[in-house]
């Protein structure tokens, strides 16, 4: 009887961790907002600028998807790559969530659109030419190191994307 308690309490104690760490991180996806719309300004964005879009389909749920956007904020040489180079999204995917049938047909429209990412987990990332065209399906999975990111893999996935190494290795 007194191991179940311990174990149970040990059990809670971990459940409250969780969702604390959770808690502290800043929310950064709209899920009021139209997502076919919020590519559509990316993309007008990234075109007069000579960028390409990043798109980072996940959502407040999901607590890797939290760690990278804080992770890419407090990292001054990960900023500046995506800063001169990218217009960065967060495209709200809500799975568990129950939609609208409107709701509910954008989701779909954008998973066309991105060409299905979802299927990589989350959260996933999609890099966008500026004519919209998906250029690259990032699995976060290959990013992760331990409970977070490995600096190293973060970066060389956004500087091998960049508008300057794509259109050099296309010409």
């Amino acid at each position: 009887m007194r191991r179940k308690f311990i174990w149970s309490s040990l059990l809670a104690f971990l459940i409250v961790i969780q969702v604390k760490s959770q808690e502290s991180l800043k929310k950064v996806y709209d899920e009021e907002l139209n997502p076919m719309e919020q590519i559509d300004d990316a993309l007008t964005k990234a075109k007069s600028e000579g960028k390409f879009v990043v798109c980072q389909v996940g959502g407040n749920w999901c607590s890797w998807c939290l760690r990278f956007a804080d992770f890419i904020t407090k990292d001054a040489s990960i900023s500046k790559v995506i800063q001169d180079n990218f217009v960065y999204i967060h495209v709200n995917y809500s799975p568990q969530k129950k939609l609208t049938q409107e709701q509910a047909a954008l989701t779909e429209q954008m998973l066309n659109r991105l060409h299905h990412p979802t299927r990589f987990g989350f959260p996933v990332f999609v890099v966008l030419d500026t004519d919209g065209e998906v250029l690259h399906i990032q699995d976060s999975s290959f990013l992760e190191e331990g409970k977070g990111y490995n600096l190293e893999k973060v970066l060389r996935f956004f500087t091998c994307w960049t508008p300057k190494a794509v259109n050099q290795t296309s010409k």
